[in-house]
């Protein structure tokens, strides 16, 4: 199941980000029941995502830009448990998960860099360099 998230709810989640982060995303994100928890922050020049993804391979990760949506998408598969006998309790989920964010007009979409460590994605945005302004001559 996949629905809307909108940034700038009073009382969402992600209220302090959408105070910080003002035009950045959109104001709306889409995610599964089972998307991974992030942090986002602005380094000056780039905005960093990490992802928070234990247990995820790399090879079940799988990252896209279309339009102005950045999808994260992956799968947690359950280990190859052939006995269940013994379990007192069981707390992990498994499977698959989507999370993806509206971006603004000034991330540079060519240089998304996506690095994979320890269980967390790090996804570094980088800004759009201003272009210089132009003298228009009147004639």
């Amino acid at each position: 199941m996949k629905y809307a998230v909108n940034l700038l709810e009073p009382g969402n989640v992600f209220r302090n980000f959408a105070s910080v982060f003002p035009r950045v995303f959109d104001s709306d994100a889409v995610e599964s029941g089972r998307s991974p928890r992030v942090d986002i922050f602005d380094d000056g020049n780039n905005f960093v995502l990490s992802a928070e993804l234990p247990g995820v391979s790399r090879e079940d990760l799988d990252i896209d830009v279309k339009d102005n949506r950045l999808t994260i998408k992956g799968e947690k598969k359950l280990e190859n448990k052939t006995e269940k006998e013994g379990y007192l309790r069981v707390e992990r989920s498994y499977g698959a998960f989507e999370r993806s964010f509206f971006l603004d007009d000034n991330i540079d979409r060519e240089n998304i860099k996506a690095e994979y460590k320890d269980g967390v994605l790090h996804l570094t945005l980088p800004r759009k360099q201003d272009e210089p302004s132009k003298k228009i001559e009147v004639s």
